[in-house]
């Protein structure tokens, strides 16, 4: 098999089913070798199995590539390390690592439990941390024992992390972190020869079903919901192509791919001087009045005084 991927070995997270399948398989199609990590739990993040991973790996083995299955925890410090120590084992190097994993549970804040707080928090935000403290470990090793080093790391944020989303605060909380520490990684691991990105994805999938998102078209040959649509991005963004892209995050939505531009510094005023509370109320009604209206949960700013799309 060749591509653009052609003998890198990768590590998809929660590469089960939906969007991380299709991560993994599209990179075998494209030459890589993969690691399908994924506990096989259900979308709340209760129970395991190891069928679904196992079935990704012979459909990548049917189709002539070369993968294995992986059922490691993540969001556990030390499962995540021997993730990575295996992949290297396996297939001798590692150049490529996608932070796919993610559970649902979606409450009101007024009714979340700190149980299901941290549940999600712990796995998305600690489950991208952990694979990502390993495998930057090797790299860093790797660049200063004077090899050469072309890594690439892909995180998965939502558009409730970046935009916001009722409903999902902890979820969007966690995928903001994500976000947050994919820029960080971005300017700490370059001296390595690593890049990192971040996918903000759009699909239809067993976690997205009941969020009303993307919804499968009447009629016509392309599917916009369809999940396997996110993954030519991240095959990309894993490539030796995209050697001189690092610290973004893009939207993914059928055919669709934008770059969100995250918080920058928007109208300001500066006195010279400590304020008095009671000045600023007619300061800061007039700065918000000057700034660009919070973007929606689709990304798109509506009109206002300095406004977009509407």
């Amino acid at each position: 098999m060749g591509g653009i991927a052609e003998g890198r070995v990768v590590i998809v997270t929660g590469a089960a089913r939906g969007i991380g399948r299709g991560h993994a398989l599209e990179f075998a199609r494209q030459g890589a070798k993969v690691v399908v990590n994924d506990l096989g739990a259900e979308v709340d993040g209760t129970g395991s199995s190891p069928g679904p991973a196992g079935e990704v790996v012979e459909e990548i083995r049917a189709m002539g590539g070369e993968a294995v299955a992986d059922g490691a925890d993540v969001s556990d410090f030390e499962g995540a390390r021997r993730l990575v120590t295996s992949a290297v084992e396996r297939f001798g190097d590692l150049h490529v690592l996608v932070n796919n994993a993610g559970i649902l549970r979606d409450r009101m804040l007024v009714n979340m439990t700190a149980e299901e707080w941290d549940a999600v928090i712990r796995v998305h935000l600690r489950g991208t941390f952990a694979p990502l403290r390993h495998a930057s470990a090797y790299w860093r090793a790797r660049s200063k024992a004077g090899e050469r080093v072309e890594a690439a790391v892909i995180n998965t944020t939502s558009s409730s992390g970046i935009y916001g989303n009722p409903g999902q605060g902890n979820y969007g909380a966690a995928k903001a972190g994500v976000a947050a520490l994919t820029i960080i990684a971005s300017q700490e691991l370059a001296r390595y020869g690593v890049t990192v990105n971040a996918v903000a994805p759009a699909a239809l999938t067993r976690m997205t079903e009941g969020l009303g998102g993307p919804r499968r078209p009447v009629e016509g040959p392309f599917d916009p919901a369809d999940p396997d649509n996110v993954a030519p991005l991240v095959v990309w963004l894993g490539s030796a192509r995209a050697r001189e892209v690092t610290g973004r995050v893009f939207n993914v939505l059928g055919g669709r791919i934008s770059v969100a531009e995250g918080w920058h510094a928007g109208p300001g005023v500066d006195k010279g001087a400590r304020w008095d509370p009671a000045e600023l109320d007619d300061v800061i009604p007039a700065l918000v009045a000057k700034a660009a209206p919070n973007a929606r949960t689709d990304g798109r700013v509506p009109a206002g005084p300095r406004g977009g799309e509407g």
